[in-house]
């Protein structure tokens, strides 16, 4: 069973070796969330003290976490700190699921529970950006995302070893 809540500033702190040793290993195993290599356990607990945190906090981000057995298996992020014309929009960010929990509806349910976030707090447009050809655009597709267009070589490989393109998405939300 997946159990889907999100974390409160406090929280935040009480889980940051695991929320970092989740994001360590997608980073090692290859996932295009912004990281490149090398890449170490203090980077990942830097990300999400220093630029999540801080929007916890303030109550502009939402961080969504899955559990199994207690265990967290992945996150999302819910980005609401639009500029003041765009209130009705927000940002899905940084979707990982562990690498040893992944094809078991992780993903989709963080997903969902964003988009039942998203709702309550009135945002009625999601964008995201995703690796073009990444395991994750069927992911958004099937879900009823929309896809703008593609950026060839917007940014490095996890690897530093070539550049890659990113899709950008997008989905309306009934309120």
């Amino acid at each position: 069973m997946i159990e889907i809540h999100a974390l409160s500033a406090t929280e935040l702190d009480a889980c940051l070796t695991e929320l970092a040793d989740l994001l360590h290993a997608c980073v090692q195993a290859g996932a295009s969330i912004s990281f490149v290599l090398p890449f170490t356990n203090a980077d990942a607990k830097a990300f999400w003290s220093e630029k999540v945190r801080p929007g916890v906090a303030s109550g502009t981000r939402v961080l969504l976490v899955a559990r199994h057995n207690g265990a967290i298996t992945g996150t999302v992020q819910l980005d609401c700190d639009t500029p003041p014309n765009q209130p009705h929009r927000a940002d899905v960010c940084k979707l990982m699921v562990h690498p040893e929990a992944r094809r078991q509806g992780t993903a989709q349910a963080l997903m969902r529970a964003l988009e039942a976030e998203a709702t309550k707090r009135g945002r009625s447009l999601l964008t995201l950006d995703t690796r073009t050809g990444d395991a994750a655009e069927p992911l958004y597709r099937g879900l009823g995302y929309q896809t703008v267009g593609i950026i060839p070589n917007f940014a490095l490989n996890t690897a530093r070893d070539g550049l890659h393109g990113t899709t950008i998405l997008y989905k309306h939300l009934s309120l």
